[in-house]
């Protein structure tokens, strides 16, 4: 019973030392990774402030993703100061000043390490029509600019210089104004899934919307949410170019696309 014993207390020494040396072993572990991730913490810090860390110029700023807009539109939107520090440079403001520009529908800005400098990737807004907008209810007086199918307005100026690459839309808009965005979104939409060509849109008359089209000169009445059925009634018409001399077509009217009339030139029709 003796020798049982002290052969267990032995071996309890043993296991006692043993995790004495695992303990010290951890501690020292700790010490060294504490020490490691430190000095790592420190040489990063000391990496991200030295000087080649500057915004010196626009041309840091690589900008991808823009057709219409010109870089240098772009560039000086950031309204960014020079030389300035990369790390004091905030990515998500500047994505936010960009995306209030009228052409530009998203940004994304982010830091470039090598080289120094910022990567901006742009989403335009497409234009889809070449429009004038009346300046004022009853003014004869209008602006030129461009409008995306959401209706979105995108002016033309020294301050959104376009790039002469990007070809400009063939589909023009008179008169467009904020208050026929719906009726606008619905006929675009609509135009876009019809085979009948359409090169005029005339929003002028408030009570009379009037398309140039392939079959001449259409009158649609006031917009509504009739506009789809009307615009399927036109492309359903255009066996009437077999039928018909087109220059002897005054109008199609299509106020009622239940009824179309199509109203002839009788003068031209005589000559």
């Amino acid at each position: 019973m003796t020798q049982i014993a002290s052969v267990s207390h032995r071996d309890l020494q043993k296991r006692r030392n043993k995790l004495r040396r695992q303990k010290q072993v951890k501690i020292v572990q700790t010490i060294w990774q504490t020490f490691a991730v430190s000095s790592m913490t420190a040489g990063l810090i000391w990496v991200v402030f030295q000087p080649i860390w500057v915004l010196k110029a626009p041309k840091q700023i690589a900008v991808s993703g823009n057709r219409l807009l010109d870089e240098k539109v772009i560039r000086s939107a950031m309204t960014l100061s020079y030389p300035q520090s990369l790390w004091r440079v905030q990515p998500s403001k500047i994505s936010k000043s960009l995306t209030k520009q009228p052409g530009i529908a998203r940004a994304v800005v982010s830091r470039r390490l090598f080289p120094p400098g910022l990567v901006v990737q742009i989403k335009e807004r497409v234009p889809v029509a070449i429009a004038k907008q009346s300046l004022s209810s009853g003014d004869k007086k209008s602006i030129s600019g461009l409008i995306d199918a959401n209706g979105n307005w995108i002016p033309v100026g020294k301050s959104t210089s376009l790039n002469p690459d990007f070809g400009l839309p063939n589909l023009s808009v008179v008169g467009y104004s904020e208050k026929y965005r719906s009726s606008w979104i619905l006929l675009y939409e609509t135009l876009r899934q019809t085979s009948i060509k359409v090169t005029a849109i005339d929003f002028q008359n408030p009570t009379n919307l009037v398309l140039n089209t392939e079959l001449g000169k259409v009158l649609l009445g006031s917009p509504s949410n009739i506009l789809p059925e009307q615009i399927r009634t036109l492309a359903q018409m255009r066996q009437i170019k077999a039928q018909l001399n087109l220059d002897q077509i005054n109008y199609i009217d299509l106020r009622n696309p239940k009824k179309p009339l199509v109203q002839m030139n009788h003068k031209k029709h005589k000559n």
